[in-house]
């Protein structure tokens, strides 16, 4: 296992260790997240924790839920969740996030806001000082509305690229298509994130602004715990 990979699963772990019995938790999607329900459901199969059920971010986050044997419920069922854990794509010192590279930015914001604690990991790359400058921001939109959400992006100072799946526009979870918004560097998250939802046909951005708890971020000297500066 290279470094990096070697690094997601130990951060995967020690976020599985947070789960507390008796709870319920947002499950994230993307290939930390993998690592990070394998040991949940270790950790509920050793009977170290029990009676968790997870609310899944992605039906490919679900799919793996269930053959682990993780229980699974639904916001209508529990509408605020003790903690939600999940990747980050970018995490700046502010732990303002650009999330979304896998396609479930709609449903992984939902459920972080519908947690009391949001913790995300990841591996030390992922922390930057200025987001946006390498990641594009996702944005999640109806695609009706593309030339507009296009039009509009680029008036806000983004190159723009439509997400695509084996040739194809990526359809995510809901039904949308997503759009990579290219900018060369963000100075203010919160209103570039307000600008881009302001446009019609705009679903929900990549970009999560004062929620994230804790980022667990995992590098040569283990697992490092960070919170806003």
């Amino acid at each position: 296992m290279d470094p990096r990979e070697q690094y997601k699963k130990t951060v995967g772990e020690y976020a599985a260790n947070l789960v507390e019995s008796n709870t319920v938790i947002g499950l994230g999607t993307g290939s930390t997240a993998t690592y990070f329900v394998t040991a949940l459901a270790d950790r509920l199969r050793a009977g170290t924790v029990h009676g968790v059920m997870g609310v899944p971010t992605s039906e490919k986050t679900a799919a793996q839920a269930r053959a682990e044997g993780i229980p699974l419920t639904d916001l209508h069922a529990h509408p605020v969740l003790a903690a939600a854990f999940d990747g980050a794509d970018e995490i700046d010192p502010q732990l303002t996030l650009i999330k979304g590279l896998g396609g479930a930015l709609l449903r992984e914001k939902i459920v972080a806001a519908s947690a009391a604690q949001f913790y995300v990991f990841g591996d030390a790359a992922k922390l930057v000082k200025t987001l946006g400058v390498v990641t594009p921001v996702p944005v999640e939109i109806v695609d009706f509305a593309r030339p507009l959400c296009a039009r509009r992006l680029a008036a806000l100072g983004a190159r723009t690229v439509l997400r695509l799946r084996n040739g194809a526009p990526q359809i995510t979870d809901e039904g949308h298509v997503i759009l990579d918004a290219f900018f060369d560097g963000i100075s203010d998250p919160r209103a570039l994130d307000q600008a881009i939802k302001d446009i019609p046909g705009v679903v929900e951005t990549g970009l999560f602004v004062g929620m994230t708890t804790a980022a667990l971020v995992a590098g040569p000297d283990g697992v490092v715990v960070h919170r806003a500066s």
